[in-house]
């Protein structure tokens, strides 16, 4: 059998395709979708500088897919990858691997990135916390390093009203006109998160053009004219392909200088009710492990943990970093 991997900056319309039908078959078979968002964008509208996709064959079948972003030089770059279920168990996990790991100290090499902590080293996102990725990332000597809760609650349950602060008024958000204003607001809101924050006008557009955007779901908080808060929500499986629709608090930002004054839980009710009003059972929602002050917020709002998905960092080949921090 001839196992070998490609290496491309931009996919072919074919190959694109040949992704996407691997994906809906890992994501039948593990109950997770392998990739992120932020990936399947990608995917279909490219738009990460220096990004590249790995193609895993065996013989003329499409085994592996893998995606690598080279840009940040404080966290380092990140991947995630994934097997075809009808391939797995043939060490074609570690040969894809091996070529992310090749290329991206290829890539930290050829752009001398610092020698600081955290820096230059390979970041792979797992979703679903599959024993099969924990193996995988194990016996390549990567360590866990960060957790990211799905966390659930059912939309028949009570929730109260939802209260704003005083001077405090909720519109939807206004498509042309509130973008400018909503980036700068979501890099004040998530100045320390390594992605969110870094969301660009381009970032926003994509999402824009996406058939589940829907701006009467996406909220935002003005004290005065001032944008002070925001809670975008998002709808799953409303396609008509025979799953359960639910509902998503997407994102929930708050302007620092709010802080304390109840605005991110008023916001997170009125994302609950307006998704509850579509006839909706049930709302999800991400927050990373180490975030108490906002698990305990859901937590008191009736959610609890679903799901985990993983991040796993290298530091055993990175020639810049000898050992965890």
């Amino acid at each position: 059998m001839n196992v070998h991997v490609v290496i491309r900056e931009r996919l072919s319309d074919d190959e694109v395709t040949s992704v996407l039908v691997l994906v809906e078959a890992a994501t039948e078979t593990d109950g997770v979708r392998p990739l992120n968002e932020h990936v399947m964008l990608h995917l279909r509208y490219g738009g990460d500088t220096g990004a590249k996709s790995f193609l895993l064959y065996a013989d003329d079948t499409l085994a592996g897919f893998a995606h690598l972003d080279p840009t940040d030089p404080v966290e380092g770059p990140s991947g995630e990858l994934v097997i075809s279920p009808s391939h797995r168990r043939r060490g074609f996990g570690h040969r894809l691997l091996d070529a992310v790991l090749t290329e991206s100290i290829r890539l930290a090499a050829e752009r001398s990135l610092p020698a600081i902590p955290g820096g230059g080293r390979l970041r792979l996102w797992a979703h679903g916390d599959h024993p099969g990725a924990s193996r995988l990332a194990a016996s390549a000597g990567f360590t866990r390093v960060r957790s990211l809760w799905q966390m659930r609650r059912s939309l028949y349950a009570e929730m109260g009203p939802a209260v704003l602060p005083e001077g405090v008024q909720v519109r939807a958000f206004a498509p042309g006109e509130d973008e400018a204003a909503w980036i700068a607001l979501n890099a004040r809101a998530f100045a320390h998160h390594p992605e969110q924050g870094s969301w660009t006008l381009n970032d926003l557009d994509q999402r824009e053009k996406e058939p589940w955007f829907d701006p009467s779901g996406f909220f935002l908080a003005f004290r005065d004219s001032r944008l002070v808060g925001f809670h975008w929500t998002k709808i799953h499986g409303a396609d008509g392909h025979g799953h359960d629709a639910i509902g998503e608090v997407y994102v929930v930002g708050v302007d620092p200088a709010e802080r304390g004054t109840g605005l991110g839980k008023a916001l997170t009710l009125t994302g609950l009710t307006h998704l509850r009003a579509h006839g909706l059972s049930q709302v999800m929602l991400y927050v990373d492990e180490d975030n108490q002050a906002a698990i305990r917020l859901y937590e008191s709002l009736g959610f609890s943990r679903w799901d985990t998905d993983v991040m796993y960092a290298d530091y055993s080949t990175a020639p810049w970093r000898g050992a965890p921090a």
